[in-house]
């Protein structure tokens, strides 16, 4: 029942991030709709505040824009899978729903990107043939890590030179 005590934060982080707040009145409507639902699952229950936050702590390492699509889109489908099993006829709970599934729309693109990373821990690496694919694909790999590098290094130099530190 973590889930609703940081929600507040976690939803204005990603609104506020990708443009989805156009007013003031929209947060804090949500904010109004969020305190109702932490009464219906009765956050303020003692256990909540064990084990720290579950969703911002893990905001906080993920620094990038792109980086943060990707696990923010990720937070968002735990909050709708959530809300799946809680009582739809509740305003709040829809109105929720239904920015969540917006905001999971506009983060379409990170949601493709943790589908890879878990197709990608699902393979078989002591397959064959498998190994033989990947064995095949290794320079290609490699040369990606190297452009990806060569670009960071030459951001990098190029601020310093920008930079009068």
């Amino acid at each position: 029942m973590a889930f609703q005590t940081y929600s507040l934060f976690v939803l204005s982080v990603i609104m506020i991030s990708f443009g989805h707040v156009e007013n003031r009145l929209n947060l804090l409507q949500l904010q109004n709709d969020i305190d109702k639902l932490k009464a219906d699952f009765n956050s303020s229950h003692s256990d909540v505040a064990d084990g720290g936050p579950i969703f911002t702590e893990k905001l906080s390492s993920w620094t990038e824009r792109n980086e943060k699509r990707i696990i923010l889109s990720q937070i968002i489908s735990m909050y709708l899978k959530m809300l799946e099993n809680t009582d739809r006829s509740k305003a709040h709970v829809r109105n929720i729903s239904e920015e969540l599934h917006t905001l999971k729309e506009s983060l379409s693109d990170g949601s493709k990107k943790i589908e890879d990373l878990k197709d990608l821990t699902k393979l078989q690496m002591n397959d064959l043939k498998i190994q033989r694919k990947a064995v095949n694909e290794l320079f290609s790999v490699l040369q990606k890590l190297g452009d990806t590098s060569s670009s960071q290094k030459r951001k990098r130099s190029q601020f310093q030179r920008l930079c009068k530190c």
